[in-house]
């Protein structure tokens, strides 16, 4: 998201919590691009001057506890980072006074479970575990903030994105690549046959900016949500099968472990009112994005063997 403001012309300010060398932010020089401000979303009279001192148009609410099992560890610092950072950030743009507006990253998770599929941007949200429901909750307090105050806000709701420079390998993508990377079967949670829809990140982003220069022009998309995905419906073992296909070793079998609980066994959601709405769409199939994820790996460990296993 920050290459692609900058390549755009845009003034960035980046609200950063921790320094993660590593982080493509820092490994890229991106912080030497924008302008960083230390500190995180608890922080609510920090946002207030963020939003005030460098007078911000538009707010990509990104910052969130974005993993699943981290969610269902620890609950209540899940709450805490993606409901609470929720209202304190858009409590900061209300008390501002600005015409700022947020372009908010949900999740499909927000949806929950839903007997009825694929998920579409009028379905009820009904989060159930933890992250489900910190999504879920949290989207409500953006629609509060909209229909009460007046916000201009649109929401995300992205497929499992994946792509270079995401360094959390107990997702299943990074994860699968990095124990082929090193020739081990790769140890998938669940029973294998739990069903996701994916998303390049480039892809992503694009739908991001694609949201706020549509809302930026047309004030009726406030309040609105946009589901952003390819609209597949891929079990985490043809996910798996596919990464190992594409790098040459099928014969690496995955390792079912059928260890996971609280997480949405199925879903999958259709893109048809961002392409309609915003003129978005997904320019790299899935192939494709995987292929040029598992570049980005292989670039990214032969760097860390060159280096040696303390200068990664």
């Amino acid at each position: 998201m920050t290459t692609a403001l900058c390549e755009r012309g845009a003034n960035v300010v980046a609200l950063v919590r921790d320094s993660v060398p590593r982080n493509m932010f820092f490994r890229d020089g991106l912080d030497r691009r924008v302008t960083v401000v230390r500190g995180g979303l608890s922080d609510s009279e920090l946002l207030r001057r963020i939003i005030a001192e460098y007078e911000v148009s538009t707010i990509f609410h990104l910052a969130a506890q974005a993993l699943v099992t981290v969610a269902k560890s620890d609950p209540v610092g899940t709450l805490e980072a993606n409901v609470q950072g929720t209202w304190n950030l858009l409590e900061a743009v209300r008390q501002t006074g600005r015409d700022t507006q947020v372009v908010f990253a949900s999740s499909d998770k927000a949806y929950g479970n839903s007997m009825e599929l694929p998920y579409r941007e009028t379905h009820p949200l009904v989060g159930e575990y933890p992250y489900d429901v910190s999504k879920s909750c949290a989207e409500l307090i953006a629609k509060m903030y909209v229909r009460t105050y007046g916000l201009s806000l649109a929401v995300t709701r992205c497929g499992n994105l994946f792509g270079g420079g995401d360094l959390n390998f107990s997702r299943t993508i990074p994860g699968a690549i990095l124990s082929t990377l090193r020739n081990e079967p790769f140890q998938i949670r669940s029973d294998g046959n739990y069903v996701r829809d994916f998303l390049y990140v480039e892809d992503a982003v694009e739908g991001y900016l694609c949201l706020a220069e549509n809302l930026a022009r047309n004030s009726s998309l406030s309040g609105e949500a946009f589901n952003f995905s390819l609209g597949l419906r891929l079990t985490v073992l043809d996910i798996v099968a596919k990464v190992l296909e594409i790098m040459g070793r099928t014969d690496l079998k995955p390792e079912i472990l059928n260890i996971a609980s609280a997480e949405i066994r199925e879903q999958y959601m259709v893109a048809d009112k961002a392409r309609e709405r915003l003129d978005w769409n997904p320019v790299y199939h899935l192939e494709e994005g995987l292929r040029r994820t598992i570049n980005w790996y292989e670039e990214y460990y032969r760097t860390l063997e060159e280096r040696g296993p303390n200068k990664n």
